[in-house]
């Protein structure tokens, strides 16, 4: 620290501060309105499929389309993000998500879909992912990581819940008009498209490069793509931590599950399980954040295998939950299930700052840890299809895929501890 930077006045410091969280707070918002018109299915996979004329099977191939865009995009996107703005990238994204949407909602025939879904991948995995992430990394300080990233999650989920709730009520508002279920799902789309446009909009105009983006590119070598790799693979915890993300990542994809489980298992109305997922997310502020700062104050690699134990121990509850009969207890499941997975995502890419990874290839890092962590989006779609083929009885599917994942967030909660014994002795010498 230079004499400068000591000799800096308080209301500089707070003022500093200010622009930091305003910066961070702006990620937050854009990271919250992305995701949701690309997982509509969360809340109406039922209505989607009939407002479509399509059936769980093709819905699961446009996802799994979406996962391999997602593969084959994360690393370039973390080349992009080393080198450009988060600014243009982000506003480029939201821009490019709203607009794909708004063609998504004249209920356009299935090629036209698959097309949709291309796009939204490039949008969300190319251009999006790698700098949203990179950007919160470099606003933390070294101290902050964990709640950084738990607000992270946390504040994009509690924008996926505000988005959720008034969807749910347009949805319902419209159904109450005598309207049709898919001028009802129109309505929606309506509402996460031009959402998705208007903080576009607040991106362009208000996020600006920060001190922390300059610095880095004050750093930057200028080594070739593939020295870099090379540097990234030789980094273990890299692939400790992408080991760990491809296990939790999948206890969240179950509760892309849960609405359409709670209709066809148990008879609940489109509406009534729309209500039980929608308030299931807005336990994601409380799980993204609470595990955020409780991995600061005691461990974030504790708490994240902790919340990934529990996480499996409850979906293997819910394969059993129909011998229980009571909604209640569905409800309370579905609830906690939720807290943990959100936040298991809350925690898991703050372990990068202990991966010691070099600050000018932090967005390659970022990349290619996406490609192996979020691999599942390409093929847990088909599973889940193959499944359902394979026992058309409805529970019974269900129960094998939550129990499949439940197996995998296991063996994650066992990779975490592993990746906290590596950290102890640079810990100890800290």
């Amino acid at each position: 620290m230079t004499t400068e930077q000591i000799a800096l006045p308080a209301s500089a410091i707070r003022a500093s501060a200010r622009v930091r969280y305003f910066q961070f707070a702006l990620l937050v918002l854009a990271g919250g309105a992305i995701y949701p018109l690309l997982y509509l299915r969360q809340n109406f996979e039922t209505t989607i499929l009939s407002t479509f004329g399509i059936d769980s099977a093709q819905l699961g191939v446009f996802y799994s389309t979406l996962g391999v865009v997602y593969a084959v995009t994360y690393l370039p996107s973390g080349w992009l993000a080393d080198r450009f703005s988060p600014r243009l990238l982000i506003t480029f994204s939201l821009a490019m998500v709203g607009g794909l949407g708004l063609w998504f909602s004249t209920v356009p025939p299935s090629w036209a879909l698959e097309w949709i879904f291309i796009g939204w991948g490039l949008a969300a995995g190319l251009t999006f992912w790698a700098s949203l992430l990179k950007g919160v990394k470099l606003l933390a300080t070294a101290n902050e990581q964990g709640r950084f990233f738990g607000i992270l999650d946390g504040g994009r989920g509690l924008v996926e819940a505000i988005l959720a709730s008034l969807a749910l009520g347009i949805f319902a508002y419209v159904l109450e008009q005598g309207h049709t279920s898919r001028q009802a799902l129109q309505q929606v789309i309506y509402l996460y498209s031009f959402s998705c446009l208007l903080i576009a909009l607040l991106i362009y105009l208000f996020l600006e490069r920060g001190k922390a983006e300059q610095e880095v590119k004050v750093e930057r070598t200028r080594g070739q793509l593939w020295r870099d790799i090379k540097t990234l693979l030789a980094i273990p915890r890299v692939w400790l931590l992408a080991l760990i993300m491809f296990c939790g990542y999948q206890l969240f994809w179950a509760t892309y599950s849960f609405s359409a489980y709670l209709q066809h298992g148990y008879g609940l109305t489109a509406l009534g399980a729309g209500f039980i997922t929608v308030t299931k997310l807005w336990m994601r502020p409380i799980g993204g954040i609470g595990a955020g700062f409780l991995g600061d104050r005691f461990s974030k690699e504790a708490v994240l295998a902790i919340s990934m134990a529990l996480a499996s121990l409850g979906l293997l509850c819910l394969t059993v939950f129909p011998h229980l009969n009571s909604v209640y207890f569905l409800l309370g499941l579905v609830l906690l299930i939720g807290v943990l997975t959100y936040a298991i995502r809350g925690l898991y890419w703050s372990l990068l700052d202990a991966c010691n990874v070099p600050l000018p290839i932090v967005g390659l890092a970022i990349g290619f840890i996406s490609v192996l962590g979020y691999l599942p989006d390409i093929f847990l779609p088909m599973i889940n299809a193959a499944i359902a083929s394979r026992f058309p009885q409805g529970v019974l599917s269900y129960q094998l895929y939550f129990a499949y994942i439940a197996v995998c967030g296991l063996l994650g909660a066992g990779v975490t501890c592993y990746f906290k014994l590596s950290v102890k002795p640079q810990e100890k010498k800290a």
